[in-house]
């Protein structure tokens, strides 16, 4: 019997889902100094214009706000530096490779701490929605929400 996956999530990135076509996720690990940790389980960060990118070699997170702790000293971090993503080797290729092909955009989802209390980032490989997308897609979810009350009026 498998234990039941259980996430805390401390910045959640609701408009990417609305922005853009979520082609495939991945998980991967963040290097967070002491205070960006304290102030992350406070769950005031923000990641809604926050991406991934390739620098070097490595992935990294970029304009993701994290605000300094409150009981930090002068030792606190900056609010929105680049952060490191930890993933294999080989990940960091395909991803890299998929995001130089053009037309893809690495999105963080969400940060989140798993259940060994570890910082985590949901990573999306992501396309860019045009207008009338987003406009289809918001149709199709009022239609399915519609549905859904007949049936259950009816039922």
């Amino acid at each position: 019997m498998a234990a039941p996956q259980t996430r805390r999530i401390a910045a959640d990135n609701r408009k990417a889902r609305h922005n853009y076509f979520i082609d495939d996720t991945v998980e991967a690990g963040i290097v967070l100094v002491g205070t960006e940790v304290k102030s992350l389980r406070n769950g005031r960060a923000n990641i809604q214009d926050a991406y991934a990118a390739p620098q070097a070699g490595e992935l990294y997170l970029l304009n993701a706000y994290i605000p300094e702790y409150s009981g930090g000293n002068r030792f606190n971090h900056e609010t929105r530096r680049p952060r490191k993503l930890l993933l294999r080797k080989r990940e960091i290729g395909k991803l890299i490779g998929t995001v130089h092909k053009g037309g893809v955009t690495l999105v963080p989802l969400s940060i989140y701490f798993n259940e060994r209390g570890m910082a985590k980032v949901e990573l999306a490989l992501a396309r860019g929605k045009k207008q009338y997308d987003k406009r289809a897609s918001e149709k199709d979810r009022d239609w399915k929400r519609q549905k859904e009350r007949v049936m259950r009026d009816r039922g």
